[in-house]
């Protein structure tokens, strides 16, 4: 159920008309509360699009009682004009629910530099609000998708929420019962396939929870989410404008959970979708968790798994299946990690075809059948670690974005 999962949401998605091709381009969120706490993050691109910033404003406030999500235009680099189109959009929504346009956050995705058609847009919010349902989760994540190939969803509930891991391309339920049974639940979609990188990759998320926690709950277990997350998926290097992940708080269980078992039910949901994400990337045929070890610091981990993931000659040898384990260290070279070349190791599917940094084991050990591919690399240098999620690069990849705006 996605978003609705959780008591006291409602949700919509349907076709307004901003996609010519009638596919289903807009979603409404609405919490009911009785709690209308918010959190939120956003893309750290200077380049903003009017959406995110009209929605960091209302974030501000620390309460949100409604989200509305466009697909088929970003109202990105549109100006003056395209603020005034989202605050309209705030606008329609609050006088369509009889709420106020400052607790009501906008979303958009799709082409950069196109203002969007309002008078098919503003019709659309009544026609979503007029069809709202605690059932709804599922249309609206359809709703929001541009070039995905498919909707992403996930849940926790609280009975299970230590239970995390991926889960498939087309969503997850993490747990079972109904959110009623004496527990609290967190529920998400997720919009995204390109444009993968931190911050946050380019995505259009909305978490919901009937717990009832404060804004300043919600913020902190957001942002600890997020962090080893969203911003650790770095599919193609670009970081979009757009990028928006809400988290809303309706009170609607009547539960106040223990912060840390809260903060582990958001990560297990955002940790679900981010890899529905690169799952779902543009072209893909390899997903591929890189995870570096022996690290003098996370940060060091961190900077040396996205060098590894951003390495265009080792994504395409990858996709060629072809264990090039040279290219991995050629990676590593290139970051200001500490480490020493005569110490570094790596190895790919569990063979470690390089040691001490030179020829370890025979590559032609290393199964490339399957469509994840990991590999570890071993600083030698630390104790610490860190996992980045990336993709192989394809023809396929290529084609998509050099006709997605013909």
């Amino acid at each position: 159920m996605s978003v609705t999962a959780a008591q006291g949401f409602t949700a919509a998605g349907i076709a307004a008309g901003i996609k010519e091709n009638g596919n289903p381009d807009l979603a409404l969120v609405v919490n009911h509360g009785p709690r209308l706490a918010a959190a939120g993050v956003f893309t750290s691109n200077r380049v903003k699009a009017a959406p995110v910033l009209w929605s960091e404003q209302v974030l501000a406030g620390g309460a949100v009682s409604a989200v509305v999500l466009n697909s088929g235009g970003a109202n990105a680099c549109t100006g003056p004009l395209g603020f005034q189109d989202t605050h309209a959009t705030a606008e329609k929504v609050a006088a369509v629910l009889g709420h106020s346009a400052g607790e009501v956050a906008v979303a958009s995705t799709g082409l950069i530099g196109l203002r969007l058609p309002m008078d098919k847009l503003l019709p659309g919010v009544e026609t979503a609000a007029a069809a709202l349902s605690p059932d709804g989760g599922e249309k609206a994540a359809i709703a929001i998708k541009t070039t995905d190939s498919v909707h992403k969803t996930a849940v926790v509930r609280s009975t299970d929420q230590a239970q995390s891991g991926p889960g498939p391309a087309t969503g997850s339920e993490l747990g079972t019962g109904p959110a009623t049974a004496g527990g609290w639940a967190v529920g998400g979609m997720a919009k995204g396939a390109g444009m993968l990188a931190p911050g946050l990759a380019t995505m259009l998320v909305v978490l919901t929870t009937d717990a009832d926690l404060d804004a300043a709950a919600l913020d902190k277990a957001l942002r600890e989410a997020t962090r080893t997350t969203f911003d650790r998926v770095d599919s193609d290097g670009c970081m979009s404008t757009n990028d928006t992940v809400l988290l809303l708080a309706s009170g609607a269980s009547g539960i106040a959970p223990d912060f840390e078992a809260f903060a582990e039910a958001v990560r297990a949901v955002c940790a679900d979708l981010a890899r529905q994400l690169i799952g779902d990337a543009e072209g893909a045929s390899k997903d591929i968790r890189i995870e570096v070890v022996g690290a003098a610091s996370e940060d060091d981990a961190v900077e040396v798994g996205r060098s590894i993931a951003r390495n265009n000659l080792l994504k395409c040898a990858l996709h060629g299946e072809d264990p090039n384990w040279g290219r991995v260290l050629s990676a590593i070279g290139t970051t200001s990690a500490t480490f020493e070349p005569d110490r570094l190791n790596v190895a790919i599917n569990g063979v470690w075809v390089c040691k001490a940094g030179s020829v370890g084991e025979d590559r032609e050990l290393v199964d490339m059948r399957y469509r994840e591919v990991a590999i570890t690399a071993d600083l030698a240098a630390g104790q610490e670690s860190a996992v980045i999620w990336s993709n192989d690069l394809t023809a396929d990849y290529v084609h998509e974005n050099s006709a997605y705006s013909s």
